[in-house]
């Protein structure tokens, strides 16, 4: 029995005026979503339980069956995971973005850009290691991520700072999202040290000189130290692998007992190469039972206010994706395939949302799924079922057999 999750990330959104008043999911052609959720499961599934962050980190433990509540220490640990970061038990690690700010009205500090442009990882590499010779010190650490993602590692440091995720102020004045309580001080004097080690760095000038934004502060946020869960082995017996360019996701997927596959031409942005990761996926699957391939470029466009950047991310999901894994599972035999992303990210917000999502499971065996689309994998379509799953963490035992459960 082969296992896959197609995990959409941020797809779900909410109707936008430029789309003639239609999410992308309904503005999209979907031709394989629409017979997943068609001849399988479709409904709604909760994946920020209520009181959470409404972030990838929180959705993505949930759609593997993690209770967010039980397990989850914060974003940056699980990300420190997918480095292969060692942590200690009393080890903070935060996620530093590289971000660009802008004076706004007044002369007041805004988040422009918490991407940088999209900075490349070569450049943010160069940035990060003179970011290492001049501010690491006892205690305090530095790791190079991709693009604009990287880790800061306090031993022994305070897991109790006020931190705000950059991605919900973005156009906003920073003022009143800079670190507060415990630990604030030191986060606060790394963040302006930092300042003016970007304020001259090269990699900006040649990017100001190119006409690309520049990055000028790290951030800090999504802090904590390392979780401990059970892997899909031991809850399922199953092994597997995932498929990402985004460390969150390939660090949820070690902690999960994954094995992480890194896929030539995969970017975490919208000009991943889709395909590639289908064929590594469906080669993946002749030697393990579990595949999570994750698709960041969504997200991506809704953080952008790219409504129609996000109707093409998707549709290539369902034509360079799902297309070519309909046409190979049944090869395998018996299959299971669960489509759903881990939150909503509206483009109007340009951040996340913690509405619950559409899902839908489709089961297979060695005939083909063909035929004629009766309903649409959408927002509403998923609402018009009548079906939703409150405590997310439970819709991947239907997954894996078990009766799909409401409440």
């Amino acid at each position: 029995m082969k296992y896959v999750i197609i995990h959409g990330d941020g797809m779900a959104d909410w109707p936008c005026n430029e789309l003639g008043g239609k999410t992308p999911l309904e503005a999209a052609r979907t031709p394989n979503m629409d017979l997943i959720a068609s001849r399988g499961e479709l409904g709604l599934v909760a994946t920020i339980p209520a009181g959470m962050p409404s972030g990838s980190d929180v959705g993505t433990m949930t759609m593997l069956g993690y209770d967010p509540a039980r397990y989850h220490t914060g974003r940056a640990p699980i990300e420190a995971a997918s480095q292969g970061i060692a942590l200690a038990p009393g080890d903070v690690v935060f996620r530093m973005n590289l971000v660009s700010l802008t004076p706004g009205d007044g002369g007041a500090m805004v988040m422009d850009d918490f991407t940088s442009g999209h900075i490349t990882s070569e450049e943010a590499g160069r940035i990060v290691d003179d970011l290492r010779r001049e501010l690491a010190s006892d205690g305090i650490e530095f790791f190079n991520g991709v693009s604009y993602r990287h880790l800061m590692v306090w031993r022994n440091g305070p897991n109790g700072t006020k931190l705000t995720p950059p991605h919900d102020i973005t156009g906003k004045p920073i003022e009143s999202h800079l670190p507060r309580g415990e630990g604030a001080d030191g986060l606060s004097n790394l963040m302006r040290r930092a300042g003016d080690i970007l304020r001259e760095h090269p990699v900006n000038r040649d990017r100001c000189a190119a006409g690309k934004t520049a990055a000028t502060a790290v951030w800090f946020w999504g802090q904590g130290r390392r979780p401990a869960v059970p892997t899909l082995k031991d809850r399922f017996g199953v092994e597997g692998s995932v498929i990402s360019a985004v460390d969150l996701v390939n660090g949820l997927g070690r902690l999960a007992g994954l094995d992480v596959i890194t896929v030539p031409g995969a970017t975490g942005f919208l000009d991943t190469d889709y395909a590639a990761k289908a064929r590594y996926g469906i080669d993946s699957l002749k030697r393990r039972d579990f595949l999570l391939l994750h698709i960041e470029a969504p997200d991506e466009a809704g953080h952008m206010g790219r409504s129609d950047y996000k109707v093409e991310a998707i549709e290539r999901i369902d034509e360079l994706i799902l297309g070519p894994l309909l046409d190979e599972l049944p090869s395998f035999g018996e299959w299971a395939l669960l489509l759903m992303p881990d939150h909503a990210t509206p483009s109007i917000l340009k951040t996340h949302s913690n509405e619950a999502v559409p899902f839908a499971i489709l089961k297979g065996g060695k005939t083909a799924i063909t035929g004629e689309a009766s309903r649409r994998y959408t927002e509403a379509e998923g609402g018009r079922t009548g079906l939703v799953l409150k405590q997310g963490y439970r819709l991947i035992d239907s997954l894996f057999g078990k009766e799909l459960l409401s409440n």
